[in-house]
Formats: C-alpha cells, sequence, structure tokens
C-alpha cells in the first residue's frame, strides 16, 4: 500500500497554495466569491444563485469553479473564495488546525434508498476478474491528492474488505477520469452523474456502491474562513439560509418531483449552464438526472460522520492527532446530527 505522511500531505497543500438561517441580515450588495465543482452534488449554490436568492439576501455572489477539494480549501484559507463546498480533505483539516478554516454546514450525504457514489473498475482490470469491490485486493485507486475524499473511501472500502490497495494521487478529477479509461489505474470511486456515464460507454465498469461501506458518510461539507465564521456571522447566515433555499428547491424537484417532468426539465436546463456544459443538452440531461442524490436540507451536518473522516485522517497520519471535532467545526450556524 502507497502511504502519505502528514508532512507529504502539507506539502501537497503548500504547493496548490439552525437557528442562523431564520432572517437574512440584508447584506446590501456585500461581494462574496463561493467556490464549487462542476458537480450536479454542487446544485444549492447553483440555484441559489440563478434564482437571486443571494442577492435577494443582499449578496453579490461570483461563483469560481475548482477541480479538486484542496485547492478550494487553500483558497478559502488565503482569502480568495468566502464560502465554498467541498468533501473533507487532510488539506482542509490540518488549515483548520492552523485557525485558518471552519466547516460550518452538510451538503451532500449517503442515504438509503437513493443512488450514491459508485465504485469503478476499469474495462481492463474487470476483464482480468474485478467485478466486485472485495476484489480490490493489490489493485491501484485513483485519488486526486493524498488525503483527498477518495483516498478515505478507497481505504474505508479496504478496511472493510481486509485488503490492501495502492493509491495514485492524479491531482484532477479529468485526470483521474482518463488514467481509467485507458486502464492505467484499475479503480476509483465518484459521484453518480460522473459513474454512471462513464459506465454507460463501456469503457469503465460499476462493481460496488460506497453506501455499502459508508451507509450515512457526509459526502461534502460547507465551510468558510475561521474568519467570517467568527466576525462576520450575519453575512455566513445570510449565505447559509439562501444556500438552504437552493437545496430545497433542488431535492423538490429531483428527489420528491413535485414539479413533474416539467419541474425537472426546468433544474436540468439550470444546471446545465455549470455541469457538462461541453454537451449539448439533451445528451447532458440523463446524466444530471442520473446523478441525483439528495442535498442536506438546511445544510444540516452529519457530526459522527465528521468525526470518523477526522479519526480516520489522524490514524493515518496525515493530520495531528491533537486536532478535536471542535477545531474543525462552527455548528453555531445549522443543525447537527449523528447517523
Amino acid at each position: 500500500m502507497v502511504t502519505f505522511n502528514r508532512r507529504q500531505t502539507l506539502g501537497l497543500i503548500g504547493a496548490a497554495a439552525g437557528t442562523a438561517l431564520a432572517a437574512p441580515a440584508i447584506a446590501s450588495g456585500k461581494k462574496i466569491t463561493v467556490g464549487a465543482l462542476r458537480f450536479t452534488s454542487h446544485a444549492g449554490s447553483f440555484v441559489a444563485f440563478e434564482r437571486n436568492y443571494f442577492a435577494d439576501a443582499g449578496l453579490d455572489v461570483e461563483l469560481k469553479f475548482f477541480q479538486a477539494a484542496q485547492p478550494m480549501a487553500v483558497a478559502i484559507a488565503s482569502g480568495d473564495v468566502d464560502y465554498a463546498v467541498t468533501a473533507m480533505s487532510g488539506g482542509l483539516i490540518s488549515l483548520a488546525d492552523k485557525g485558518a478554516i471552519k466547516v460550518i454546514g452538510g451538503a451532500l450525504s449517503e442515504e438509503p434508498g437513493i443512488d450514491g457514489q459508485k465504485i469503478l473498475a476499469s474495462d481492463a482490470a474487470f476483464k482480468a476478474g474485478l467485478t466486485s469491490a472485495a476484489m480490490l485486493g493489490g489493485k491501484s485507486f485513483g485519488v486526486t491528492q493524498a488525503g483527498s475524499s477518495f483516498h478515505y473511501m478507497g481505504s474505508k472500502v479496504a478496511e472493510k474488505e481486509g485488503i490492501e490497495v495502492t493509491f495514485k494521487p492524479l491531482q484532477k478529477v479529468g485526470a483521474v477520469i482518463g488514467a481509467l479509461k485507458s486502464g492505467q489505474i484499475d479503480a476509483w470511486s465518484i459521484v453518480p452523474h460522473i459513474a454512471k456515464p462513464l459506465a454507460g460507454s463501456g469503457a469503465v465498469h460499476i462493481i460496488g456502491n460506497i453506501s455499502d461501506y459508508l451507509p450515512a458518510y457526509q459526502v461534502t461539507t460547507l465551510f468558510t474562513s475561521a474568519k467570517n465564521a467568527a466576525d462576520e456571522k450575519a453575512q455566513t447566515g445570510d449565505f447559509l439560509a439562501s444556500y438552504s433555499k437552493g437545496v430545497a428547491d433542488y431535492n423538490a424537484a429531483m428527489i420528491a418531483k413535485d414539479g413533474g417532468d416539467d419541474g425537472v426539465n426546468e433544474m436540468v436546463d439550470l444546471i446545465h449552464k455549470y455541469v457538462y456544459t461541453d454537451r449539448p443538452r439533451e445528451k447532458a440531461a440523463p446524466s444530471i438526472i442520473n446523478g441525483t442524490m439528495r442535498l442536506n436540507e438546511g445544510a444540516k451536518l452529519n457530526t459522527a460522520s465528521i468525526a470518523d473522516q477526522l479519526g480516520w485522517f489522524q490514524s493515518e497520519d496525515l493530520v495531528s492527532k491533537d486536532i478535536s471535532l471542535d477545531t474543525v467545526l462552527d455548528t453555531s450556524f445549522v443543525e447537527t446530527f449523528e447517523a
């Protein structure tokens, strides 16, 4: 197994270098930057932006896009980005330990009964016998960086299966996809709007579900600078309230289907402005729909999952063992739960 120590993780970072939701405190056109990935799971930000929920709260939002989680954490710490949605990473935790970052809410969770992240095998590995996650022993597993969510997921799968895998850091999601399709790596895990089209092309195969190993996994979180969390409470509450309106619209359209097919199509049109923009709408729509996962209503945060993730990072010597959950989280803005 390839292992990453804390120093290596911090080196990568340097290189990449509730109740408050109730009523907005109108910020009078305050300019803020919101970080995101071009994933369907980031739809809360897209809907809030497109439907003027941010603007209605007095927030002049600019969306800034990234290709991996850890650079986004660095951007928050440096002040280039004010708020962001991304997965927990060793970089984010280490920056929280330095007093630079706070997780303030939950964005996306694995949930029973709703399609979640898939475990994929390359076509070459599949034909050679890698037909289930239980057969990953001795195989290579793609990650963006050491201490990324992909690293966490792959390790948890390996741990539960009692096997070892080799992790290959490839920096960007696009590079991981290319390596998987070409057989340079054997396996990977990713959200369904990416996994299903890849599997449909025949270039890769779905061999398992992350929910089988992490049934209540808090996949992504909302986070900001420690300064914003402490000194810009009204602004932070307004951001979360506006974002949560976008989440509610998304869940109503894509999960509950309150608006029927028309509601789904309207939401697909909105999301297509940000996801699969290089494809015509008719080709992008099935992937966007296939990627539907319920987003956390009210940005509720699963603190038990965050504690498990922190414990794993510490057990792998990717972050300091002295870091407490309170160092990472500010739970004053949203409801929390344990699952």
